[in-house]
This record gives structure tokens, sequence and C-alpha cells, in this order.
């Protein structure tokens, strides 16, 4: 399993076409592109962790740390919108879990699987 902590501070929110639109600062030019992702803890009741910037090739199952705690991914979403007749991005979501509740999960569905 990859391990992927990353977290950058966002850059200020940029006003473009009636919209707004966010951008990540990137520490070193060398590093690679970042999105941000709106993160969701999905565990009940959900809870908003706000946005985050990450790489763009995240995964289900990969590991990130959010201000000092571990979480596994669960799903990733990248949402599109049409507009003028073409499909636009409009939202990238991580939807996670904290990795003691990620393994829980896991040991629960294999107990359901055997039963």
């Amino acid at each position: 399993m990859a391990m992927a902590s990353f977290n950058l501070p966002l850059a200020p929110h940029n006003k473009t076409q009636g919209r707004f639109q966010i951008s990540c600062r990137r520490k070193e030019k060398e590093r690679n592109n970042f999105d941000p992702y709106k993160v969701i803890e999905i565990t009940p009741p959900p809870k908003n962790l706000g946005i985050r910037c990450f790489p763009p090739n995240l995964q289900c199952g990969e590991s990130v740390t959010i201000e000092g705690q571990t979480y596994t991914i669960s799903a990733v979403t990248l949402r599109y919108q049409l507009r003028k007749g073409k499909y636009e991005p409009s939202e990238k979501r991580l939807d996670v879990l904290s990795t003691g509740r990620y393994i829980l999960n896991l040991y629960l569905e294999n107990l359901l699987e055997k039963s």
C-alpha cells in the first residue's frame, strides 16, 4: 500500500467567470502538480475535513495524513458539469475513513463472507 502524506496550504481564491477557482501552492517547482480535493470522513455522521491539496493520482486504499491523523481513502469521486456543450471538471472529492475504522470494516466484511 502506497503512502501519501501531502498537506499543502491553499492559495487565495481567484474568481474567474463568476465562479471561484481554488489553486494549490507548490513548495518546490520540481514536485508534481497538486489538485484541490474536498475531503469527507464518511463514518456516521459524515464530517467535512475541508479542501486539501493532494497529487492527482490518489487511489482507494492509500493512506493520507490530515491534521496529524491518518486516514485511508475509501473512494475518489471526480464530478463533471456540462457547460457550453462540453464536460468540465467541477469537483474532486475524497471519501476517507480513519485507518482503524477501515481495518475494522475489512475484518467485519471478511466475517460476513465466511458465515
